[in-house]
């Protein structure tokens, strides 16, 4: 069972959030979310396998997101949770889509920040090279090689710094089997791209995400139940560059009927 934590309404809503995180980071993340929202509603944090402080599989173990979506459902069933809002930063965007398929009726309002729909060609090198070098150089290395290529701008500095830290309390090999998944990252996320989605969806985006932002304004033109907020002086992890604004947004977001 994945390593949870909940934070109970402090005016008693029946109202849930949960919060995933992305790739090399935990819970932590949500430090600037959790004391605003739980004003408004119960709080669920959850941390992905071998990170923060969930154990990581048994050696041998492969991921993959059936795997990684099922575990997110188990802590929902554990708790009694039969209904939650979801809200994502980065791999963990990912996650929340793809949970869509056959989980709907898990889902109430979605919340998407940093998210991912499609990789550009710098992102596409950066998977690439990855590959190359994950085997003969310290996945620290390149995590953070890889941190600086997507939040380069020094209003980034903090958020980079967070991702940066959590990483380091990842393994060689948990890393290793995580990046394993990028193999298959393309055709999900070609499937999340044409999947109707029936729920509202609002996407909470960086300006400064020049990675991803681009593929966002696009589908949010396809798609009628999704919308964007893009926010200024901020890059991929928007919730920490600006957790004011990304705090306010979602949150009107959430109680609009």
């Amino acid at each position: 069972m994945l390593y949870h934590v909940i934070y109970p309404s402090v005016n008693n809503s029946k109202k849930w959030i949960t919060f995933i995180h992305g790739a090399g980071g935990s819970s932590s993340i949500w430090f600037n979310q959790v004391r605003f929202f739980k004003k408004y509603f119960n709080i669920l944090l959850i941390d992905l396998r071998g990170h923060g402080k969930s154990e990581a599989s048994p050696e041998g173990t492969q991921y993959n997101f059936d795997q990684i979506i099922e575990d997110l459902i188990q802590v929902l069933d554990l708790n009694k949770i039969k209904k939650s809002n979801f809200v994502g930063i980065s791999l963990g965007s990912i996650l929340i889509q793809y949970m869509l398929f056959n989980h709907q009726n898990r889902v109430e309002k979605i919340g998407l920040g940093g998210a991912i729909l499609n990789l550009n060609i710098q992102s596409r090198l950066l998977m690439f090279l990855g590959n190359l070098t994950q085997s003969i150089l310290p996945f620290i290395w390149i995590y953070t090689f890889f941190a600086y290529v997507i939040m380069p701008y020094k209003n980034h500095r903090r958020s980079r710094a967070f991702f940066i830290n959590e990483a380091k309390k990842l393994s060689q090999k948990e890393f290793k089997r995580w990046y394993k998944l990028t193999d298959s990252i393309l055709p999900l996320l070609q499937k999340i791209r044409a999947f109707e989605v029936k729920k509202p969806v609002l996407y909470l985006m960086g300006e400064q995400d020049y990675m991803f932002l681009p593929f966002v304004k696009k589908i949010v033109s396809h798609h009628k139940s999704s919308s964007l907020i893009t926010i200024i002086d901020s890059g991929h992890v928007v919730n920490i560059d600006q957790s004011e604004q990304f705090n306010t947004s979602l949150l009107s977001y959430l109680l609009k009927d």
